[in-house]
């Protein structure tokens, strides 16, 4: 398809003669001349429309240009003329392609002004676009969580109020004070709980029964009440003031602290019964088996580290790695043990009775731990063993940098994502405070400069568009959504909160791009 040949930008005074029809266009201030017959080939294009433009009354040129000179007809369009030369190219080559450095947002609003349907984009730069507006919904979706965190729902009364109230002290530290408070309290809780379960294990601490067995330091087990009652209090603040009741249940962290707290009444409620249920071997095994379940609890640290959330998130995204590791570490395990019981199988002090019993050796020689309990004798079986840790340790190495390299991507993700959120509420404080600005102003008579440039800027089709949450009743102020707002899909969340009503000025884009990209 690359032997066709490219359009001429060139002059429009050019003294070239061609028998084709000619169309001058000057799009923001580059002249180029296009040919009738290659526009002619996507006739419901708005370039396509351009060709019979003689024809026409002045009115219905000025609905497809922004700008026509009768003189030497040359069609002026305020567009970005990078943007364009991509645009060209459908009706040369057939397809599109987005150049680098061009917002795939923008791209698309340039491809909808020239009247091209989106299937005309490569595949390549459909994944590119794809890629933009999940990012775009994922700012969108933390922007609304922020403002209402902030802000609230206007809409929620009494109990509602309340409700939410009190899930922002509970939930999200970074709403108040107050919620700062509870979540540095919580987490000196979880620190101490955890210590004083390890510390209750040391036998000079422990204290002897009328019985004469060992049982736990009364000091230790009412610190270890003290906690589970926070523990408990907490949960049960959390869950009636979260707004889905059974999301809230059946979330990871929350089963995780429901289980480091159910042990303790499981076994104060086995107690009660007295010690004849107590005596039973079965129910001592349990006993011990909830007490042991109390180590789930440090897992609550995740609730408070984003650190530990960015590296849940990152294994998440590396289940494939994952997966490779496992496979190849059982495949080896599997291998060298087999080879091990049978080349040790001539020793007679031999360590390798079973190939079951092999496979402890082949975990901790080709994971490099090497115990020495199990160990080969004969020199076949050392050789076997030199090459099991040596696979082990490029099977080990081979998914650990993709496993890496999620974990910078999401975390340089969650970091982009939240200064990016940071700097849209900024900016909408800002447009929003000029627009009250503007408001006061006209009443007295004045005339606002800024307001002036903005309606230039607004004039300006080029401009790059940054998704704002818009108000939904319609009004010129941005009202926060409510926690009910939700989004079944990507397509949904970027209609909602992309608007040519809601969108960033040219100056506007260039800081918070600016401020992206030092983040980065």
């Amino acid at each position: 398809m690359w032997g066709i040949q490219r359009t001429r930008y060139g002059d429009c005074n050019a003294s070239e003669a061609s028998e084709e029809t000619e169309i001058v266009v000057n799009i923001g201030g580059v002249k180029q001349v296009l040919f009738g017959d290659a526009l002619s080939r996507y006739p419901d294009t708005r370039l396509a429309e351009l060709i019979d433009c003689s024809l026409k009354s002045s009115e219905e040129i000025s609905v497809l240009c922004d700008d026509y000179d009768s003189d030497t007809g040359e069609f002026y369009f305020d567009r970005d003329p990078e943007a364009f030369k991509c645009i060209i190219e459908l009706y040369y080559y057939g397809e599109i392609h987005m150049k680098r450095g061009i917002c795939p947002i923008c791209f698309m609003k340039e491809m909808e002004f020239w009247k091209i349907d989106p299937d005309f984009l490569d595949d390549c730069c459909k994944c590119q676009l794809k890629e933009v507006e999940d990012e775009l919904a994922e700012i969108a979706e933390k922007v609304r969580t922020i403002l209402v965190d902030r802000d609230g729902d206007p809409s929620a009364e009494g109990w509602q109020r309340f409700q939410m109230c009190l899930w922002r002290l509970m939930e999200k530290p970074e709403s108040s004070l107050p919620a700062q408070i509870i979540a540095i309290v919580s987490f000196i809780f979880i620190l101490v709980s955890s210590v004083v379960m390890c510390v209750g294990t040391i036998p000079d601490l422990q204290v002897e029964d009328s019985e004469g067995n060992l049982t736990e330091n009364p000091t230790l087990e009412v610190i270890e009440t003290v906690c589970i009652g926070w523990f408990t209090i907490e949960y049960i603040l959390r869950l009636i003031s979260s707004p889905n009741k059974r999301k809230f249940i059946l979330a990871f962290m929350n089963i995780i602290d429901f289980m480091a707290i159910i042990p303790f009444f499981v076994v104060l409620i086995l107690t009660s019964f007295g010690t004849g249920v107590m005596e039973l071997a079965n129910v001592q095994q349990a006993v011990q088996a909830l007490r042991i379940m109390r180590i789930a609890r440090i897992f609550k640290l995740a609730r408070h580290s984003s650190g530990l959330q960015t590296l849940t998130s990152a294994l998440k995204s590396s289940f494939k790695e994952l997966g490779l590791l496992l496979m190849y570490m059982g495949v080896g395990v599997f291998l060298f043990s087999a080879l091990g019981y049978t080349m040790e199988q001539s020793h007679p002090e031999t360590l390798f009775t079973s190939i079951p019993q092999s496979f402890w050796w082949a975990v901790i020689t080709m994971t490099t731990v090497g115990y020495g309990d199990v160990y080969p004798k004969t020199t076949l079986g050392r050789c076997n063993a030199a090459i099991s840790f040596l696979c082990g340790v490029i099977a080990i190495a081979l998914p650990i940098h993709p496993i890496i390299n999620n974990f910078v991507l999401v975390y340089n993700k969650q970091q982009v994502l939240e200064t990016a959120a940071k700097h849209e509420i900024e900016l909408m404080a800002l447009r929003s405070g000029e627009g009250e600005l503007e408001a006061a102003r006209g009443a007295h008579g004045h005339v606002c400069v800024a307001g002036v440039w903005d309606n230039g800027a607004r004039s300006c089709h080029g401009d790059t568009y940054t998704p704002l949450l818009k108000d939904p009743s319609g009004g010129s102020g941005i009202r926060p959504p409510s926690t009910e707002t939700s989004f079944e899909s990507t397509a949904e969340s970027t209609e909602y909160f992309i608007s040519p009503e809601n969108t960033l000025r040219k100056g506007d884009v260039k800081q918070l791009n600016s401020n992206r990209i030092s983040n980065c």
